[in-house]
């Protein structure tokens, strides 16, 4: 059975930096992309930053420039390194893998940037 565990998120003062990581426990077979998502409260999941099978990424604009998802094959994890946190970057963040057949969530890391 596949878990995906996160881990990393807490307080931090904004400009601050946090890394996220998510760990994947169980075979998953036929990745097609890993993503992380974040929701912050009265709005909905947005995706955040993905790294597709290939290699490449893409980021949401409010973000590029400062995050950075890159993954360990050798670990089954992947990280979201993020700097120059800002208020609205405060949310609880989900790992998601995305294969042929089926999606897998983390249980989410809560990010509170504040002062």
């Amino acid at each position: 059975q596949v878990q995906l565990v996160e881990s990393g998120g807490g307080l931090v003062q904004p400009g601050g930096s946090l890394r996220l990581s998510c760990a994947a426990s169980g075979i998953i077979f036929r990745i097609r992309a890993m993503g992380w998502y974040r929701q912050a409260p009265g709005k909905q999941r947005e995706l955040v930053a993905v790294i597709i099978s290939g290699g490449s990424t893409n980021y949401t604009d409010s973000v590029k420039g400062r995050f950075t998802i890159s993954r360990d094959n050798a670990k089954n994890t992947m990280y979201l390194q993020m700097n120059s946190l800002k208020p609205e970057d405060t949310a609880v963040y989900y790992c998601n893998v995305v294969t042929a057949t089926l999606d897998y969530w983390g249980q989410g890391t809560q990010v509170t940037v504040s002062s």
